[in-house]
């Protein structure tokens, strides 16, 4: 199996190559630049693909409030771009989306069908986007997912580690809940579920992977401490005394059940991929 992968840097991305091997072909932005669609069309139209993976996005999540339609061509325009391409040449399409779709109100998981309500311009864009992959008529997966961390690029578990050893004392958000996700887990998920939708195209559908057990940002933190062997002192602080240019949901909790039953994937535990990820660091305690 074939598998065509938009991005090449990006945390899933790097996964996505690592764990694929040759039948993984990254696109990085000198070949498919997601600010021209027809460009990321033309090179699924131009291959010989089995399956399409969009991993590429604009995830810059405050500058999109100030560059929202820039952020729209990328994340709305061209995954519709893609799935129409995908559907012409009858092969299944994989979109990473995110909890960012959601209002983040109340305190259970969001399941699937629960309504969206994006806070800010990144979740509206990624939820144009995944509006326009239903509508496409390709056989697809939208995965959302949340929190991505891996030993590459920029991430929560890097900044906690550079803070930890810089600082004896850090505030972190604590009012924010959600499941932090190794993008190594991610890519696993998107090969095997291409590979299911290639065989049955029944699958298409929308779906959630995120790592377990929901947790707090800080409470994340004290464990990214712990497994590197750092002793800074975490203080819980809210939402509001760590303001940003973009509104975050207070709630990412998301019900991962239908990943599970559909596609016999398991919700990762996200402690045991941090450990993988500090190893890969050289940060393990």
């Amino acid at each position: 199996m074939t598998i065509l992968v938009f991005g090449r840097t990006g945390q899933v991305a790097t996964e996505l190559a690592r764990k694929g091997g040759d039948r993984v072909r990254c696109l990085g932005r000198d070949e498919a630049d997601l600010t021209d669609p027809a460009a990321c069309a033309a090179a699924i139209e131009g291959g010989d693909w089995d399956a399409v993976v969009n991993a590429a996005a604009w995830t810059a999540v405050d500058a999109a409030e100030e560059q929202e339609p820039e952020a729209l061509v990328i994340n709305g325009e061209a995954p519709a771009a893609m799935a129409r391409a995908a559907a012409a040449k009858s092969i299944p399409f994989v979109h990473i989306s995110t909890d960012y779709v959601f209002d983040g109100n109340g305190a259970e998981p969001f399941g699937t069908d629960a309504p969206t309500a994006p806070l800010g311009a990144y979740g509206r864009t990624k939820l144009a986007g995944e509006e326009a992959v239903r509508a496409s008529g390709a056989t697809y997966a939208i995965l959302r997912t949340s929190w991505v961390v891996s030993a590459h690029g920029k991430n929560f578990v890097k900044t906690m580690l550079r803070l930890g050893a810089e600082r004896d004392r850090l505030t972190i958000v604590a009012d924010q809940i959600g499941g932090p996700t190794a993008a190594a887990d991610i890519a696993d998920a998107c090969l095997s579920i291409a590979g299911q939708l290639a065989d049955d195209a029944g699958k298409t559908g929308t779906y959630h992977f995120s790592g377990g057990p929901d947790v707090s940002w800080a409470d994340f933190a004290r464990e990214i401490f712990a497994q590197a062997g750092l002793a800074p002192e975490v203080v819980d602080i809210p939402t509001k005394d760590f303001p940003t240019p973009a509104a975050r949901p207070a709630n990412s909790r998301m019900d991962n059940s239908a990943t599970e039953a559909t596609f016999a994937i398991a919700r990762p535990d996200w402690r045991h991929s941090l450990s993988d990820i500090l190893k890969e660091l050289g940060a393990k305690a």
